[in-house]
């Protein structure tokens, strides 16, 4: 199902034009009503007549994170308090929050966007969507409950924690569909599998709409297996908007981005200079539409490439590949780069693990330590050490191999890591401490 085709499955030629006629007006916007992206052009010595297509782009100032924070709370805002509808915000938990505001235009362009994504799922009237985002200043929750509203689906505004009443609602109330962090969605099915009044097989979940953390290929088969579901991956960040950026199709071959509402690139995260077609580097947005607080070329530091073959759905719109994780979260140990998101790929190669992880990083006696903490499934779990070293020399081979680092694996109990409702947290620095 398609929500809008004339939008997702545009011409290539025609969506450039779009694009074009979109960030020649949101550039002369910007510069006309955001002091702080005047100076940065006039820095440059741009001017909006300098912006004649969307190839010009490259002409245009990065905004990062520390702008945002620099700017808080409304230093980007380009229409007065009087026509702003609704505020949202991140966690701030490594600095001041990044604020974003919304018009009523604002908010329906980001239901629209969280549509097109549930219905690439085929998710619609009759559905009842369980929003288990928390609701709040995270745009996880209201954004999800305005897309299902849009779609003409049932939404049920759980949001996050409690979870033997959402296990119950999703009972009771016949959820198909659960939207929330795959982290929360593993540890809702865990609770069903150890439930014994639970059935799964009595449920009629069908679809899960999972985001706002990094997740692989492995932790998808295990909702799909635990949950009964097919998972499709909802992509978004509260700079553009919130989940609905871009989503998956049924073909699952990457993830189509809406590029009529935020138009894509792809960097050198180190030359800031565009990658080549299909190159891996890091995700660059421009929001083309939004009139509260439009972001220009925003570096995400999520790091992917772009696929703009057509897809088999029959979407023309580009589709963004699984990202590989995040240029800031990407670890320096003992010189080798470790991305948290591959040591949790490699560890679902093992069903005998649960996806759980934790890794501590340290250095002593000047040399950096790799801790890592996993789980073995209940059924192969025994406290005697002698009986653990037959799984722990696999996977401990394996991240070797793969990542190049010899890590300290250490088996816990099953259930003793922490579990999150919101964002998994797998890694504690402690590096930063002895500087």
């Amino acid at each position: 199902m398609i929500f809008n085709p004339k939008m997702e499955c545009m011409p290539r030629e025609d969506m450039h034009k779009l694009q074009s006629e979109r960030l020649c007006k949101i550039v002369k916007y910007c510069y006309e009503r955001v002091p702080f992206y005047k100076k940065k052009m006039d820095r440059l010595g741009l001017s909006p007549d300098d912006i004649k297509s969307i190839d010009d782009i490259v002409k245009l100032p990065f905004t990062t994170k520390t702008d945002l924070r620099d700017e808080y709370p409304f230093g980007l805002q380009a229409v007065p308090m009087s026509e702003v509808r609704r505020i949202h915000a991140s966690s701030g938990t490594t600095g001041k929050p990044v604020v974003a505001t919304y018009t009523d235009h604002d908010i329906e362009m980001w239901s629209e966007g969280v549509a097109r994504v549930m219905s690439c799922a085929n998710v619609g009237k009759g559905d009842v969507i369980q929003v288990s985002y928390g609701y709040g200043l995270f745009t996880g929750g209201l954004g999800a409950h305005d897309g299902a509203n849009k779609v003409g689906a049932i939404q049920l505004p759980t949001s996050a924690g409690n979870s033997e009443k959402q296990i119950m609602l999703m009972q009771d109330f016949g959820s198909t569909v659960l939207a929330c962090t795959p982290s929360y969605a593993l540890h809702l099915a865990e609770r069903i599998e150890q439930s014994d009044k639970v059935d799964i097989n009595n449920m009629k979940l069908r679809v899960g709409f999972f985001g706002a953390e990094p997740w692989t290929e492995g932790m998808r088969k295990e909702l799909e297996s635990k949950l009964h579901i097919k998972a499709f991956d909802i992509y978004g960040l509260t700079e553009m908007s919130g989940p609905g950026v871009g989503g998956e199709c049924e073909e699952q071959n990457g993830t189509h981005l809406w590029e009529d509402m935020f138009y894509p690139e792809i960097i050198n995260p180190d030359t800031l200079e565009p990658c080549a077609h299909g190159e891996f580097g890091e995700l660059v947005f421009t929001s083309l539409c939004k009139e509260a607080m439009p972001i220009i070329r925003y570096r995400t530091r999520d790091l992917t490439r772009l696929i703009y073959e057509p897809c088999k759905c029959g979407r023309t719109a580009v589709r963004m590949d699984k990202i590989l994780g995040r240029s800031d979260d990407m670890l320096i140990v003992r010189g080798v780069n470790v991305f948290p998101s591959t040591i949790e790929a490699i560890l679902t190669e093992f069903p005998v693990f649960t996806p759980q992880y934790f890794i501590t990083v340290d250095r002593k006696n000047n040399e950096d330590m790799f801790d890592l903490d996993v789980e073995l499934r209940n059924e192969f779990f025994s406290p005697n050490p002698s009986k653990q070293m037959p799984f722990i020399k696999p996977l401990y081979d394996r991240i070797v191999s793969v990542v190049g680092i010899k890590p300290n694996i250490h088996i816990k109990e099953p259930n003793s890591i922490a579990r999150s409702i919101g964002k998994a947290k797998h890694v504690n620095d402690k590096r930063n401490f002895h500087r």
